[in-house]
């Protein structure tokens, strides 16, 4: 049947084993294929474990596993931590930071012992009183399946643009494409078309991958505006 980001994405939110099959199913369908050695190999983890001196949720381990040697598919724009840059900061096992320090995620100590727990985010305020852990995904699993889609928006030029959405057009992604299953915790919304992969940025930035620059170039012309590579 192929790949289906619609129709395979609601049973990867449930169930990390389909998230994992989900992303090797993603990246192949937009030949970013994933091989063996791609993953960190378990002695990485094992040395970031007895570093911070704590063990890794079983979700953690297998994103690392999965795919934390490709930054094209977790770290174009954010940084997914490697794990020897891991740390444990206000409480919580903090594993993503946004490119401008504005915000961290992480796992809460208290949740480090399930197998695929909640994410929190932090935001880096002036206030250092007023930063609060606050909810981000259910499932640790379910923030690497935004993160793959995200970060896929930011890749290289000949294939990816963005763009400042002005007023009314966040409803016309809407009208016009077909929205993908994504609980957005972010505000964030997820778009496809035939060869097309769109985000919304919480409705303020267009970001957008296409599976080719002819595709790209006919995006651009019938989505027109001041693109950033165009």
């Amino acid at each position: 049947m192929g790949f289906d980001i619609v129709r395979d994405l609601p049973p990867a939110l449930h169930d990390r084993a389909a998230a994992w099959t989900f992303i090797r199913e993603f990246a192949g369908s937009w030949g970013l294929s994933l091989g063996r050695e791609d993953g960190t190999p378990d002695g990485e983890l094992a040395e970031a474990e007895e570093r911070l001196g704590l063990r890794l949720p079983a979700a953690v381990r297998e994103a690392y596993a999965l795919f934390g040697r490709r930054p094209d598919l977790h770290s174009n724009l954010d940084t997914l931590l490697s794990p020897g840059e891991l740390a444990v900061e206000h409480g919580a096992l903090v594993f993503r930071e946004e490119n401008q320090g504005a915000a961290r995620w992480g796992v809460l100590r208290d949740d480090l012992a399930a197998a695929d727990p909640p994410v929190h985010v932090r935001q880096d305020l002036a206030d250092k009183y007023a930063e609060l852990w606050e909810p981000w995904t259910d499932r640790f699993s379910t923030a690497v399946l935004e993160i793959v889609m995200a970060e896929s928006t930011q890749g290289p030029e000949e294939l990816c643009d963005g763009r400042d959405l002005g007023p009314g057009e966040d409803d016309e992604l809407a009208r016009r494409f077909t929205l993908v299953p994504f609980p957005a915790e972010s505000g964030q919304n997820f778009f496809t078309a035939p060869g097309l992969l769109m985000s919304d940025g919480g409705g303020a930035w267009l970001s957008v991958r296409a599976r080719d620059p002819e595709t790209l170039d006919r995006f651009r012309r019938t989505f027109p505006g001041d693109w950033v590579n165009a």
